[in-house]
Order: structure tokens, then C-alpha cells, then sequence
């Protein structure tokens, strides 16, 4: 079972060669197995998962259940779950049980889903190594003393572990591919407003983006049709009709134009990683695929105009952690201002921190203007390279990261250098675009992941792409080491 697609574990369900009670039990112990070297999971949940895989079970024996029946997942810990704790990888919220269900879980849920826990993450999603959180730094499954990447760092390591076909996760600035290129598996961050951002913890309103990691493309396509559409208690969810994904995937590549941003494959970029990048693009070559040089022209600027809209969103979403109504408040306060203080600074990491200060500044009087708005009009300008970029090409291609996994503390004490993780995807989340990675090879044993951009909605041909590379090549199909000795194959 372990190196089944999630295709192919709904066919084996649906055949009856095993129950989801016994792939449900079988995953179980795989991160009972692993998870206390890899801190992939906060919360485990053996008995709901028990009881949904009972139930799917029963859907399955009377022929009612769809193709995500009795399949396991977990979710990022800042989906919303009724009944389990909920806490963004904070101590802010480290006791917090949500009263409902986040949209993306209801979806889940209603397609016969079974949930095995909600995993690890930088603190509110700030981070882009999984060192932040709370809860301890989760670690990558190919080199445990490297990081698996941040902030979705935990759904990464517990789908290229094996233990668990699919997670979701959530892309504020390449929060879901960034991990996904460090742990070798594929990951979507569908177009802003594609999947309900109803019920899941807000870091920067504009930017997140819910999603989800995965061993393939084919995987993600699945879980996209399920968990796609339009939300009316979602003000920001898009009214626009969700298409058959699967049905696309075997699309010929012949005629496709694939741009290659000439400021992607500049100084920064580790040599051997723009390699194993130019590999792939021969063999999408090989495929039919054509390419043509294009530019970016404000690509340059999206670190710091991100770096200045994103905290200064987060630092409107994260006032509402005061210690008055929820999460955490500080013991024996003196005064209604000593809770306040004394509350968030206990309650927040210091990145968090950081980022509200930073964020705070840019929006205070005599300062919005020179920040925050001139943030906002570069993103005009981000938006618009895009735009003209798509008028020449179908898809753009280029490294997911500049480097591989970095080792575990080496950068925690260097933000700006941490913030340069993110050189290459926080563009696309500062126009709203659909963006997937998926790996193309090793460097030192490390993996490596190739970003496919799209334009609006065209999630459809990034997941037709890269599932016609991962047909012939099998990248997306390797175990970490250490991760095989399981009675459970």
C-alpha cells in the first residue's frame, strides 16, 4: 500500500482488497512508527479516524462511495476542525478546539475522507523552514537534520514519509510549494479564491490560499475536484465553474509554450539544482512541449513588496489574540493592559512578533503611503509581467527554491536570509495565480522542485503538465531512506 497513488488505493477500497479500516490502521502505525523522529503531526485522531473509516466502509459495501472514499488525509493545523484542537502551531492557541468544521474539511469529509490528524506548521503560518513552531521544528524525511521547509513543513514530511497519501496545506508565499520542492513531493497552490478560505486561520488575507501536497499530480487533481468551488460564506471565494481535472490529465503537450523568465535562472540560483531544472525541460521537450524566453521585469521586487503587505495584513488578522475571548492569557495579570501585553508577548513567537511589528509600522500615519501603498502598486505592476506573460505562453516554468533543504538552525538567527527562500513563489501570491511543484531529481540526496505558473484557473494544465513528466519519470515515486521498515507495505 505504501506506494499506491491515491487513484489506485480507491480501486483496490472499491475491489475490496483491503478495508479503509485496515489502510486507516495501517497508516496508524506508521506514524506511531515515525512520527517522534519527524514532529510531522501536532494532534493524532485514532479514534474519529477509526470511526470514519467505519463509515466509509459501510458506504463502500453499498456502492455509494466516490473516489475519495475511505481515503486517509490530515490536515494543515490552521484548517478549523470541530472537535479538535486547532492551533496554528502556537501557543496562542494550543488549547483551542474550533466549534466547526473549516469548508476544505467539511469537503473532505463529505466525500468519505477519514482524518488522521492535523500537522505540524510555522507559527501562523509565518516561516519558511518549519523551525517556528511551538510545537517544535519538524524535520525532512530524506535528511533529518535538514528542514522539510515552511510553513506547510509538516503536511510535506508526513506525505513523502508515507504516512499519510495526501494532506492539505496552505500558500501564502509558497508555504505549500517551498516544502513540497524540499521533501520531493508535488504540490498545488490553487488561483486565489479556487478553494474556500472559510474557517482557516487567517495570516494574510489576500494571499493565503488553501491546497494541498500530494506523492503526484494525478493525486492533487483528485483532491482539487473535491475540494474546488465557490463558497457564498467566503467572501473572497470565486464564483467560477470547477471542470473535470482528471479528465485532462493525459492531454498531449504537443503545442503547449512553456515561458522560462529569464530572471529565474540568474545569480542565486545553486548550479545544480538549474541542472536538474534543465533536465526536466527536456524531457517536456521530449513530451512536445515548446519554450520561449520571457521576462518578469518586476520579478526583483516581490520579496520586499511581500514583506511588506504580508505583515502588515497579519498584523490586523493576529489583534484579535488579546487573551479577552480565546487563546492564551497570561496568568495573574495586573490591569486590563498588563493581559494584553503580557498575553501576546507570551502567546506569540518571535517571528511573529517580528512580523507584526513590521507590519504595524507599514500601515502607521506618515508611513502607509511609503510602504504599505507603494507595496501595493508594485504588486499592480507583479501582476501585470504576468499578465503580459501569458499573452506569448500557456505555462511558465522555473526552479521552485534556489537552493535545496538547508540544515536545521543555520538560519533561524538571519530572517532576510530565510525570507530569500522564497525568491521565486511569492509573486505568484502576490498576483493571485495557480502555481505547482513537483520534483525533478536529487542534488546531494536532496530533492529538487520544478514550479509550473498558470494563469487564472488554468489549475487544469499545471496538473495536465506535470502529470504527463511524472509518466515518464518516476521522481515523485521515491521513499526517503529509513522510511520503508514498516510491516505495513
Amino acid at each position: 500500500m505504501l506506494n499506491y497513488s491515491i487513484r489506485q488505493l480507491g480501486q483496490a477500497l472499491r475491489h475490496r482488497e483491503f478495508s479503509a479500516s485496515e489502510l486507516t490502521e495501517a497508516l496508524l502505525q506508521r506514524i506511531e512508527q515515525f512520527n517522534p523522529a519527524l514532529n510531522a503531526f501536532i494532534s493524532i485522531t485514532p479514534e474519529q479516524a477509526r470511526e470514519q473509516a467505519s463509515t466509509a466502509d459501510a458506504r463502500l459495501a453499498a456502492n455509494t462511495g466516490g473516489p475519495l472514499t475511505g481515503i486517509p488525509l490530515a490536515h494543515k493545523d490552521l484548517f478549523c476542525t470541530a472537535g479538535v484542537r486547532t492551533t496554528c502551531g502556537s501557543r496562542m492557541l494550543a488549547d483551542f478546539i474550533a466549534p466547526y468544521d473549516a469548508a476544505i474539511a467539511e469537503r473532505c469529509q463529505a466525500d468519505g475522507m477519514v482524518l488522521l490528524g492535523k500537522t505540524n506548521m510555522d507559527e501562523f503560518a509565518m516561516g519558511s523552514s518549519n523551525e517556528n513552531s511551538f510545537f517544535g521544528a519538524v524535520r525532512n524525511p530524506w535528511d533529518r537534520q535538514c528542514v522539510p521547509g515552511g510553513s506547510s513543513g509538516g503536511s510535506a514530511a508526513a506525505v513523502a514519509a508515507r504516512l499519510v497519501p495526501v494532506a492539505t496545506g496552505t500558500d501564502t508565499g509558497g508555504s505549500i510549494r517551498q516544502p513540497a520542492a524540499f521533501t520531493g513531493v508535488t504540490g498545488l497552490k490553487p488561483t486565489y479564491g479556487r478553494v474556500s478560505r472559510w474557517g482557516m486561520v487567517a495570516f494574510a488575507s489576500s494571499l493565503d490560499q488553501g491546497g494541498m501536497l500530494a506523492r503526484s499530480a494525478e493525486d492533487c487533481a483528485l483532491v482539487l475536484q473535491a475540494i474546488a468551488g465557490f463558497d457564498a460564506r467566503d467572501s473572497t471565494s470565486a464564483q467560477h465553474a470547477v471542470p473535470d481535472y482528471s479528465a485532462t490529465l493525459d492531454d498531449d503537450l504537443h503545442g503547449l509554450t512553456i515561458g522560462l523568465p529569464k530572471e529565474y535562472f540568474s545569480t542565486g540560483l545553486d548550479s545544480d539544482i538549474e541542472q536538474r531544472i534543465q533536465e526536466a525541460i527536456d524531457e517536456y521537450r521530449k513530451l512536445g512541449a515548446d519554450f520561449r524566453e520571457i521576462s518578469l521585469p518586476s520579478s526583483a521586487l516581490a520579496i520586499p513588496a511581500y514583506y511588506v503587505v504580508a505583515p502588515a495584513e497579519a498584523s490586523s488578522n493576529l489583534a484579535r489574540y488579546d487573551g479577552v475571548r480565546y487563546g492564551y492569557r497570561c496568568e495573574h495579570p495586573r490591569d486590563l493592559l498588563d493581559m494584553y501585553t503580557r498575553s501576546r508577548g507570551e502567546g506569540f513567537g518571535t517571528e511573529v512578533k517580528r512580523r507584526i511589528m513590521i507590519g504595524t509600522y507599514a500601515l502607521s500615519a506618515g508611513y502607509f503611503d511609503a510602504y504599505y501603498l507603494k507595496a501595493q502598486q508594485i504588486r499592480r505592476l507583479i501582476r501585470e509581467d504576468f499578465q503580459n506573460a501569458f499573452q506569448e505562453v500557456d505555462v511558465i516554468l522555473g526552479p521552485t527554491t534556489p537552493t535545496t533543504a538547508f540544515a536545521l538552525d543555520t538560519q533561524t538567527d538571519d530572517p532576510v536570509t530565510m525570507y530569500l527562500n522564497d525568491i521565486y513563489t511569492v509573486a505568484v501570491n502576490l498576483a493571485g495565480l495557480p502555481a505547482l511543484s513537483h520534483p525533478v531529481g536529487f542534488v546531494a540526496q536532496r530533492p529538487v522542485g520544478l514550479q509550473l505558473i498558470g494563469n487564472y484557473f488554468n489549475e487544469g494544465r499545471l496538473l495536465n503538465s506535470a502529470h504527463r513528466y511524472q509518466q515518464v519519470t518516476d521522481w515523485h515515486q521515491h521513499l526517503p531512506p529509513g522510511c520503508a521498515d514498516s510491516v505495513h507495505q
